[in-house]
This record gives C-alpha cells, structure tokens and sequence, in this order.
C-alpha cells in the first residue's frame, strides 16, 4: 500500500520537531551563557533566558497540537454543530454543547451568527450559552499551554473545572426563562444556512486542513505569545517573589475576586495570557488565583461582552457574567485549596 505523500511529511516531520523540542533548554543555556557570555543570576541574563527558550517552546507546541486539532475540527462545522444541538434541551443539551464548544472554531467576531443560528434552529437558550461559554474558555490553545507549562493534572483540571463552569451556567440561564432579555430582532431574523459538506473527505484533506490551522491560527496569535512571554520574561527577572505572593498568594482572602475583576476589562487570548500566568504562579501566585485570572481574560472578556450587546439586552448580559464570574471564583478558591 502506497503511502499518500501528504501523509509522508507529517511522518517525517514529527521526530524532527521532537529532536527540536527536546534541546531547547540546552540551546537556550547554550546562548545565553557561551554565546552572549552573560552572567548568571543576573536579572537581564534570567529575562532572556526565559524569553529565548519559552518562544520557540510555546510556538512548537501551538503548531503541533493545533495541526491535529485541525484535522479533528474537519469533522465539525459550524453548521454541523448546529445541527447536533437541534432539539436538544437541559442537562443533556448543556453537555454535549459545552463538549462540542471546545473542538468547533469559535471567536469573539462569529459569536452574534452562531448566537442567531442556534436560536433560529430552535436551540435553548441555556443550551446557547453553554457551547458560547465552553468555545472561547476551553480552546485548544489553552490547554495546550497549560500542558506543556504545568503538566496534564493542571490541564486536565482545567477542563473539568470549565466544562463544569460552561454546562452549569448554561442550565441555570435555562432555568431562569431569559428569553425575554434578548434582543427582539433576533426571532424575526432569517439567516441562510449553508448545507454541511457531508460528502467525506479524504485523509489528505484533512491533513490540508491541519496545515491551513497551524498557518491561520498561529499566525494571528504569534504576536500575542511573544508579547506574553516579554511580559512574562520581565516580571520572571524582575518582580519580586514577596511581592506577588502578598497581592495573589493563597494568603490573601481577596486575591481570586479582585483578580477577576482585574481580568474582566482586559483584552488578551490564551496564547498571550498563559505565558504571564505562568511567571505569576512562579513568583508566589497561587494557582487558583492565576488560573482565575486567565479564565477571566479569556471567558469574560470585554469586546465579546460588547458584540453581545447587539443580540442581547444589558440584563442577561450581567447575568450571564454574574453567574460565570461566581463560576471562576469556587474555580479559584477550589484550586487553591487543592494545591
């Protein structure tokens, strides 16, 4: 059996990247202590050690993962997820949207035509907004930096803790009957949809679609991995550990609420905001309190808050913060007394 030659680059492509990933650390001390002569311990030397391994470290993870995350994604589009959570309704409609909205492609630009495609197809409203909450706070970018940055207990904690966030706010908004605190316009808009390409395609086609992930993805997010990680690398070599163990430690009875509002105005993705959670956690942060933070930043973000004020009144806006931010906070709290 011949081997398709789309097939065979992957192939030898993966111990490449391997061997690459594998002496990174050595490269990076290489370079830093025998090439620039730098002395050790310094603050300046400590920064760029941390910015020069950390940037190709996090960028090869991000293209590995999302390459297989694309070729998973070709089974489920946007229309294909619609289709599923038709007719579906509370707990199990809340699962299995808050599962689906970890592999379907979701950004703050497309959340108003899935929010409009879902309520004309007839899906809860509970059920919407769990798959709204899972997409943007679960993604693939996400976990894979909590993998490669804190190992897959944290990561897999993670998931657990925003699938639960995602499915229990979504059911109690079902509960609630907020149908009226969205924007009247919504139920008299018809959209097209587009019919599912439910022709199969080949193993090559989906390995074409990995490769165009890994270039769309990475390549609108490379900037916000290395301005993370400079953020990162200063507060590595400079903040001192007293410092933010005093205003994030587990000691501060405040430091989960006050770092949710801190990260609810901010405008960041996982691929930016990980990095810096991770010198944060190293310089005395508790856990909890960082990971409360990120979640924040990422699943309460500001601009998607504004582009949902086109499709929903000011009233369930809030109170879709308020539960998700009361979500995060037994998150935080929850972290911080397991680690």
């Amino acid at each position: 059996m011949k081997l398709n030659k789309k097939l065979i680059l992957p192939i030898l492509l993966l111990p490449a990247w391997y061997i690459i990933y594998h002496f990174l650390q050595p490269l990076a001390d290489w370079f830093i202590d025998t090439a620039l002569k730098l002395e050790k311990g310094e603050h300046l030397t400590e920064a760029l050690r941390f910015f020069i391994f950390e940037v190709p470290k996090v960028l090869m993870l991000l293209a590995l993962i999302i390459f297989f995350v694309g070729i998973i994604r070709s089974y489920f589009s946007p229309e294909r997820t619609r289709k599923v959570l038709e007719g579906k309704s509370t707990f199990t409609g809340n699962v299995l949207a808050s599962m689906l909205g970890i592999v379907t492609p979701f950004c703050s630009c497309s959340a108003i035509p899935l929010f409009l495609g879902f309520v004309e197809s007839g899906v809860p409203l509970g059920v919407t907004f769990s798959f709204l909450i899972a997409a943007p706070m679960i993604n693939e970018i996400a976990v894979i930096l909590l993998f490669g940055m804190f190992g897959w207990k944290v990561a897999t904690i993670y998931v657990l803790t925003g699938l639960a966030i995602a499915i229990t706010a979504g059911y109690i908004i079902g509960k609630l009957k907020l149908e009226h605190w969205v924007q009247e316009w919504v139920y008299t808009t018809k959209i097209g949809h587009s019919e599912d390409d439910e022709e199969k395609i080949k193993l090559s086609g989906r390995i074409r679609l990995g490769y165009e992930a890994v270039k769309e993805i990475v390549g609108k997010v490379w900037v916000y991995v290395i301005l993370g990680i400079a953020v990162g690398a200063g507060a590595h070599g400079y903040v001192p550990e007293d410092f933010m163990a005093a205003l994030m430690g587990k000691s501060a009875w405040y430091s989960v609420p006050l770092s949710i509002l801190i990260g609810i105005p901010l405008y960041s993705n996982a691929a930016g905001i990980i990095p810096i959670v991770s010198v944060l956690i190293e310089k005395g942060a508790s856990l909890g309190t960082s990971l409360a933070f990120m979640m924040a930043v990422i699943g309460l973000s500001l601009p998607e808050m504004i582009i949902l004020k086109k499709v929903l009144k000011l009233p369930l806006i809030l109170t879709f913060i308020g539960i998700v931010a009361t979500g995060i906070l037994i998150v935080g709290y929850l972290f911080n007394f397991l680690f």
